[in-house]
This record gives structure tokens, C-alpha cells and sequence, in this order.
């Protein structure tokens, strides 16, 4: 029985893979053997595909099992993926030996469940004690993820690599698997590879390893020295730093690639190659016995589990994503990978690569300039002792010659080069649930290419094809695949014809649609059937109001009839003011939007009208006997129904709310004065009240005889955080200046702080034209101007264009 050679390599590694390469050629096995997951044997034939394009990954999910997932990624330059790329081209049997994802999914299953079940055993005694003892269990968060911040207790979407295919947590220690020689060590205790950097003269492992294996190419013979090392690290480092849970999990993968290792040795294949991540070289050539390594894998907890290609980005193979087997220079290793093959010097190939970057941003940057960059990197190189310039070198002479020293010029130099942007590609063949078709095709149709890259995507909504866009987007968005959002900067992101959106594409959202795909087949069908559970499970008139608007503008009309069922239902039941307030705002949108978007409107006419009535029969009631806080915080929904209110444009509606905030401006005993002053206001800034009639409310709460603090929040309440009304009308600054002029000197203390507070929500141009106008005294009011005469015929002329104009005509 002939011994298999073995092959540690680094996961993402570039020289591992090329001196790969190099050995498979001379070796030219005739099996291969991979460290990865079995599940994805089968699809090993699509590598060769011409429409595959690395960076890519596994994916591996349980279908029965909601966000239980794992991803395996491989880049162009990762050697597991070169090694199974050349044995499918020479057509050598090639086969992935770690530990089933079956496995070791139903593992985290298993372990998920008991944590469950102890933390309910654990609640169970609480009941009817203290609340402190209540509150003790909820803080136990899940396993963070590095890529969708879920909460689900199995880190599903964990980006994994092959050799730590169920790490637990992004932040785990790198030793907690296969000890990838890339691992980010901070002190000798964390990383033994820095046992031998220290040796050699480096820092840190991450600079060893690449100087020593990345940077070179030198056949098989690396191999062997990388054994050497690692079989004599872990001899002396064995098990430290690693918990029980973490060992155990390491002698399962490594006893289940010792038994195929076995398999394919008694199938009678000579050459046999096992590529591993190099920690594991010791484990896999240890002496254990079959019989005991079968007997460690008995019995083991096994899921149903489905795999399948997906597109990866550069970005989430960079160990800032969280990435477990992460490296910080995905577009560097890219560019080692290919200059290799290159005639040009590496060091040129990249100076050249910056320089264009530099020219599309209008910087300065001349072929002298490269050319004296270049020879820096080179002697930086020859101090070192290395034989060709690596990233620190060709960095350090990019920041002195081309930028001057100045740092903040190549951020965007690492953003697109050294971690680099690019979003890989799989072939339509393979396997995918009939919703990602869907949403491929509409993507297709549309033009809307998922892109890693951030892009900003400004809609005109009369336009038909960029309408079917918008329905797009706000449809992934109610399936939780957040691909476009609404900008919030520049102009307004949404209008009666214009959106604004801010698109990337993350890899995981083709874990998401897979999982939506329970909800339906096309993603309409998907998007409405999530909608109708989430209206049937929402507990506040303020979100069911919200996911009618979302529902709208994503198209859905069977979708919006179940929401503005649960919406009225709900409604019909609920005396809540701050529900009924909140829930106004959203459904407003509709009737902002609706003709443009050829949404009807009256779908949510009836029921906005009657939250509009409800909300003004229960709004009196509301702003009496509360404290401060409540009625800041009653402040905040009531403006913003007062603007929902106003957008609905219905007479009847508007009259019946302005006859509630009249009541409230009126109540002196009851309601709270911020909500008093604010009432006011606003029938003044409406025209509902007069100057003459908003006068005798100012002297009457403003008084010498008002208590200051509440006079201070009346105040606070009627100017609204808005300086407008003092600094231009002459009646309200003197009826304030004639307040704060007739208190004593212990009431003005006492009720500075709050004029102050109320003051110091004014803008600074604000707060200078008040001081201006109080340095010019006190004066009359102007007389008001003569209205001017309209002719009401020539004046109605220009609307039939200005309707059209603004998407306004029938």
C-alpha cells in the first residue's frame, strides 16, 4: 500500500498554490484528496465552466433548518481550488475528505438546542422572583456573524474556509482549526508560527509566512520544509490554548480525513496527494487506528443539508470581514498569483496599477515618478534581504515618492487594490432554488448587474423600465435582502418621481433568497406571502402603517390587501394615541407617491381617514396628566401626524384635526404646556388662529404670574425649535421680551435653563440674527400690506403644464 504525499498549505494562500502547481505537474497524481466538504464533490466538474470566476464559494445549508449554513471560499490563487482545478482538467479522481457539513451542521445543531434547553431550565425558577434575576438570561446574545449580523443561536453565515468549516465565531483564535500559518497572532502565546518569525529575525508569523512561502514558488521541495516545521511545532505545542469543545471538533475532521485517506489507499491508487491546511500535516500522519477513528465518528448528529455554488467577493475573503481564515490583501495575492507568469517585475506591474488609479482622480503621477518609486522599492527590498519587493516595500515607496508622504492619499489605493473589489461568478447550471432564478432574470431583464462595489442608482419613476427597478428593490428588501438603500444624503431620495439608491451586492443574500424561498417561487409570490405572516404577527399600528407604505412601493396588491386588513383590525382595537399618531406618517407616503407610481391610493384611503379621526378624538385626552418626558416624547408624534395629516389634503380630516389641537391649546388645567405651545403653533403657522387670537394665549402663559418652568415650556413648545416666528413678527417678540423683562431675579434663574435649552435648538445663523434683533430695541409691529391684485385667468393659464410637469395629471 503506497504512502500519499502530503501537501500543508495555507488556505488563500498565492505561492502555496503556485508551488502546488509546480509539484502536481512532477508528481502528477493519481488521486486527490482535498480538505473541504464531501457535500460538494459532485459539484467539483462546474470549476472547469467558462462562465465560473473565482472568487467563489460552497455553500451548504440545511433546507429544514433556517439560517444553519456554512460557506467554503476559494479565490483563483487559493491552492485547494488549484489543486481540484488541475485534477478535473487531467481528469484525476479529486475528492473533499473533511468532516461532512452534515456533521458537523447537526453538531451546531445539537449544541444550539441544549444551550437552549439550559437557558430555559435556567428562566424557569425565575418566575415570580425579583426582575433583576428575570433580566439575567436575555443578555445572552447569540454567536455574532461577521456577514448579516443574525441572531440565530447557529452561526450559519459564518464565511468559513476549507478547513474550518463550523468556526464558531469570526473572532475565534485562527488556532482553533487548522492553524492556517496566516493566522492573525498578537503575541507568541496566540500564534506559534511567531516561535519561528522571532527566529528568523520578523515581528510576527503573517510577515514570516509570506516572505518565506507566498513571495516564492519553489516545487515540492517547500513542501517538505513546511512539514518539517509544522510537525515539529505542533509536537511541541499540542493541544494549549484550545478548548475541550475545539479539540474534540479537530479530532473528528482530522479522524474522518484519516479514514478516507484509508478508502482511497484500499481502492489500490499509487499517487495519492492530500492538501490540508498545514496544522493538520501532524494529525493526519499520527498513528490512530481505524477502528478508532471509526469509532469516534459513530453516532454522530447529522442534518439534511443541500450545496451549491455562489459568487464571493474579495472583500469577504479579507480578514476585516470577520472571515476566520481571512488575509489582509486579497488584491495583492491576486497580483502575485499573476505576475508569476508575467515577463514584467511584479513591483512595476503594481506601481503601474497605482499610478492608473492616481490619473482617474486627477492626481499627479508621471513615469518619473514611477520610475524613482520603483527603485525605492527595489533598494528597500535589497536592505531586507528580500529578492523582490513585496506590499510594505512598494507601499512605503508609493507614500514617499507619489504622495509625498501623505497616508490619506492611498486609502483608496488599498480599498480597489490591495483588497480589491471584484464579485465572482458561477454558471447558470448550477443548482438554485426557482426564486434566485426569478430574481436572476428580473436582474437580467432590468440591466441591474450585482456589482461589490458600492453604486449609486438614481430612478425617474415615469419611466417604465426604471419603475419595474424600484418594484425590484423594495421587493428584496421585504424578503431581508437589503441589496438597495434609499439614500439619505443629497437630494431627497424619494419624491412624486425620483428615488435615490445605494446598491452593493454582499454574497450571503443568495443564502437569504434560498431561505425566503419557502415564502414562494417568483419573487412576488415570496415577497407577498412574507408580508401577509409578518401583518398577522405585528403588534403595533405604527409597523403594520410602515409595511403597507413598504408593500405600495414594492407593487404588491394582494400584499396590501392582507396588510390593510391586520391595519384596520388592528385599529378597531387600539385607543393608543401614540399608535394612532405614529401609524399616520407612513401611510401618507401613498398619496405622495401614488399617481406616479400607478399605485391606487384608495386602497388605504378609508383606513388612513379613520386613523386620522381616531387619532384627533384620542389627542386631548392624551396631552393631559403627563410628565416631561412622556410629553417630549408625544411632541415628537404629534408633529409628525400634523405633516401626514397635511399631505392627505382632505378637508374634512384636516378640520377635525385642528379642532383637536384647538381643544388642546386650550386646555389651561389639563394638558401638559409643551404640548399647549406646540398646538398653538401650529394653528398659527395653518392660519387657523390669527395674531389677535394667538396674543391673549402669550400673555396668558407667558404672564408675570405663570409658574417659570411652565411658561418656560409653553415657550419651548410654541417656537418649536424654529426662530422664524420671533425673528419676524414683531407681536410675539414683544409679548416674550416683555415676559423675560418682568421676571425677578429668582424666577429668571430658575427658568434660564430652560429658555436656554429652548434657545439652543436655534441654528447658529439663527441664534446671530436673534442677538442682532435684540441690540435694535423694542419696536411696533409693520403695518400690514395692501393684498395684492390677482388676475385669477392668467394666473390659472401655465397649471395644465405644470400638472404634466410634475406627474400630477390623471
Amino acid at each position: 500500500m503506497s504512502e500519499p504525499h502530503y501537501f500543508g498549505v495555507r488556505h488563500h494562500g498565492p505561492g502555496c498554490a503556485r508551488s502546488l502547481v509546480r509539484a502536481f505537474e512532477a508528481l502528477r497524481p493519481d488521486c486527490v484528496l482535498i480538505e473541504g466538504p464531501p457535500e460538494g464533490d459532485a459539484l467539483l466538474p462546474l470549476m472547469v465552466h467558462a462562465d465560473m470566476k473565482p472568487p467563489v464559494a460552497l455553500l451548504s445549508h440545511a433546507p429544514d433548518e433556517k439560517g444553519l449554513a456554512v460557506y467554503h471560499p476559494f479565490a483563483v490563487f487559493s491552492p485547494e481550488w488549484q489543486a481540484a482545478l488541475w485534477a478535473v482538467q487531467a481528469q484525476v479522481p479529486v475528492r473533499f475528505i473533511d468532516l461532512p457539513v452534515a456533521h458537523s451542521l447537526g453538531i451546531e445543531k445539537a449544541r444550539a438546542d441544549a444551550e437552549k434547553a439550559e437557558q430555559a431550565d435556567q428562566a424557569e425558577p425565575a418566575a415570580g422572583s425579583d426582575a433583576e434575576t428575570m433580566q439575567a438570561e436575555p443578555g445572552k446574545a447569540a454567536d455574532p456573524v461577521a456577514t448579516d449580523a443574525t441572531e440565530e443561536p447557529v452561526t450559519a453565515a459564518t464565511p468559513t474556509h476549507p478547513g474550518d468549516a463550523d468556526a464558531d465565531t469570526p473572532d475565534s483564535p485562527a488556532t482553533d482549526a487548522d492553524l492556517d500559518p496566516q493566522a492573525d497572532a498578537e503575541d507568541a502565546r496566540g500564534d506559534p508560527l511567531t516561535w519561528l518569525a522571532q527566529a528568523a529575525g520578523y515581528a510576527d508569523g503573517e510577515a514570516w509566512w509570506n516572505h518565506m512561502v507566498e513571495e516564492r514558488g519553489d516545487g515540492e521541495e517547500l513542501f517538505a520544509a513546511i512539514s518539517e516545521a509544522m510537525l515539529a511545532l505542533r509536537s511541541e505545542w499540542g493541544e494549549r490554548h484550545r478548548s475541550p469543545e475545539e479539540a474534540q471538533r479537530e479530532a473528528l475532521r482530522e479522524a474522518h480525513m484519516r479514514q478516507c485517506i484509508r478508502a482511497a489507499q484500499k481502492e489500490g491508487f499509487e499517487r495519492i496527494a492530500v492538501v490540508c491546511g498545514a496544522w493538520h500535516l501532524g494529525g493526519l500522519q499520527a498513528k490512530a487506528t481505524a477502528k478508532a477513528d471509526q469509532a469516534l465518528l459513530k453516532g454522530l448528529p447529522k442534518v439534511k443539508v443541500q450545496s451549491t455554488w455562489v459568487p464571493w467577493t474579495y472583500r469577504h475573503l479579507a480578514r476585516a470581514s470577520g472571515y476566520g481564515a481571512g488575509i489582509h490583501a486579497p488584491g495583492w495575492y491576486e497580483h502575485l498569483w499573476t505576475s508569476h507568469q508575467s515577463t514584467q517585475p511584479r513591483a512595476i506591474g503594481w506601481l503601474a496599477r497605482v499610478a492608473r488609479l492616481m490619473r482617474e482622480r486627477d492626481l499627479d503621477c508621471s513615469s518619473a515618478h514611477l520610475i524613482e518609486a520603483a527603485r525605492l522599492a527595489d533598494t528597500l527590498a535589497a536592505l531586507r534581504e528580500r529578492p523582490a519587493p513585496g506590499l510594505e516595500e512598494l507601499h512605503e515607496a508609493s507614500r514617499t515618492v507619489l504622495t509625498l508622504g501623505d497616508e490619506s492619499v492611498l486609502h483608496f489605493i488599498h480599498d480597489a487594490l490591495v483588497v480589491g473589489d471584484r464579485l465572482g461568478a458561477v454558471p447558470p447550471d448550477v443548482p438554485m432554488v426557482p426564486l434566485q432564478r426569478d430574481v436572476e432574470q428580473a436582474q437580467k431583464s432590468l440591466r441591474l448587474k450585482p456589482e461589490a462595489t458600492h453604486k449609486t442608482l438614481d430612478l425617474d419613476l415615469r419611466n417604465a423600465n426604471d419603475l419595474a427597478r424600484s418594484h425590484l428593490l423594495h421587493r428584496l428588501n421585504l424578503l431581508d435582502v437589503p441589496w438597495g438603500t434609499l439614500a439619505r444624503v443629497g437630494r431627497s431620495s424619494r419624491g412624486t418621481f425620483h428615488e435615490v439608491w445605494n446598491l452593493q451586492w454582499q454574497p450571503e443574500f443568495v443564502l437569504r433568497l434560498i431561505e425566503a424561498s419557502q415564502w414562494g417561487q417568483t419573487l412576488a409570490q415570496a415577497a407577498t406571502a412574507r408580508v401577509t405572516d409578518e401583518s398577522a404577527r405585528a403588534e403595533s399600528l405604527g409597523e403594520l402603517s410602515s409595511l403597507v407604505d413598504r408593500v405600495l412601493l414594492a407593487d404588491l396588491d394582494t400584499a396590501v390587501a392582507a396588510a390593510t386588513r391586520a391595519l384596520e383590525n388592528r385599529a378597531a382595537l387600539t385607543g393608543d394615541a401614540l399608535q394612532l399618531l405614529a401609524a399616520l406618517p407612513p401611510l401618507s407616503n401613498v398619496f405622495r407617491y401614488g399617481n406616479v407610481r400607478q399605485t391606487d391610493a384608495t386602497l388605504v384611503s378609508h383606513v388612513l381617514d379613520s386613523l386620522i379621526v381616531r387619532a384627533a378624538i384620542s389627542l386631548p385626552l392624551a396631552c393631559s396628566a403627563i410628565d416631561d418626558d412622556a410629553a417630549d416624547q408625544l411632541r415628537e408624534k404629534l408633529l409628525g401626524a400634523h405633516a401626514a395629516i397635511a399631505l392627505r389634503q382632505s378637508p374634512e380630516q384636516t378640520e377635525q384635526w385642528q379642532r383637536a389641537l384647538a381643544q388642546v391649546a386650550q386646555q389651561h388645567q389639563s394638558a401638559h404646556e409643551l404640548l399647549q405651545g406646540v398646538a398653538v403653533r401650529l394653528l398659527l403657522d395653518d392660519g387657523v388662529w390669527s395674531a389677535d387670537q394667538v396674543g391673549p394665549a402669550l400673555s396668558l402663559h407667558l404672564s408675570a404670574g405663570a409658574e417659570p418652568g411652565k411658561a418656560a415650556a409653553w415657550l419651548d413648545g410654541f417656537l418649536n425649535r424654529n426662530a422664524v416666528v420671533l425673528l419676524h413678527d414683531a407681536n410675539v417678540w414683544q409679548l416674550v421680551d416683555q415676559w423675560l423683562s418682568s421676571l425677578n431675579e429668582e424666577h429668571f434663574v430658575r427658568v434660564l435653563p430652560l429658555v436656554r435649552r429652548t434657545f439652543s435648538a436655534f441654528g447658529p445663523s439663527e441664534r446671530r440674527d436673534l442677538g442682532q434683533r435684540a441690540s435694535q430695541g423694542a419696536r411696533t409691529a409693520a403695518a400690514p400690506l395692501a393684498a395684492p391684485a390677482w388676475d385669477e385667468t392668467r394666473a390659472a393659464l401655465p397649471l395644465p403644464l405644470l400638472r404634466e410637469l410634475m406627474g400630477l395629471t390623471a
